[in-house]
């Protein structure tokens, strides 16, 4: 498999790698595309499929685990799959793009262990665990349990961090993303913009 460059960005719940993930999607100097995943989930509201994630019956996701087509996967929870699709990122770089992945921490080692040379791993770190429980209270989308859940996952994913190629601080969503962008840049050999206004 050979191809562009793969970018994993991963974090506990809350970290705001999404955000990050987003703004550096509309680099266009960056060239890169998001890599959909694959769930074994029922789609929820207005997703669609191939655009929010590839839907599969929880047959259907393990037949493609035996058959070796995924890059990484992970059972989340009983009969409750995610995974990235080996299709999908060939048909990025196929497009010449280099891929993106917003990804939980487990997942994005074992592409890193996988593509040594070809991923940067980034781990976005909150400011701490109790800053992370403020952000995931203030979504108000989740139960308590579900949140103590995440807050007890998120220790567990916080000790993974030096196995990461780089470590973003999240303290200031602004310096993040410069911090973000300046890897990403050195990473796929896009020249800095030294034009760029310091603070946005």
């Amino acid at each position: 498999m050979k191809g562009g460059k793969l970018i994993i960005f991963s974090a506990p719940s809350g970290s705001g790698k999404t955000t990050i993930v987003r703004y550096l999607l509309e680099q266009p100097e960056l060239n890169l595309a998001f890599s959909v995943s694959a769930t074994s989930r029922p789609r929820r509201g207005k997703e669609k499929q191939g655009v929010h994630y590839y839907f599969m019956s929880v047959s259907e996701f393990k037949k493609n685990i035996k058959e070796g087509n995924f890059l990484e996967w992970e059972e989340v929870y009983r009969d409750n799959f995610y995974g990235t699709l080996m299709s999908e990122v060939e048909r990025l770089w196929s497009e010449g793009k280099n891929v993106i992945f917003d990804i939980d921490v487990a997942g994005g080692l074992r592409i890193k262990r996988k593509y040594p040379e070809q991923a940067l791993a980034v781990f976005v770190k909150p400011p701490s665990v109790d800053e992370l429980k403020i952000r995931l209270k203030k979504r108000s989308t989740e139960s308590d349990d579900k949140i103590n859940m995440r807050i007890a996952k998120a220790s567990v994913e916080m000790a993974t961090a030096p196995q990461f190629d780089k470590i973003i601080k999240n303290y200031k969503l602004d310096v993040a993303l410069k911090e973000a962008h300046r890897l990403v840049a050195e990473f796929v050999g896009v020249e800095q913009d030294s034009s760029k206004p310091e603070d946005e």
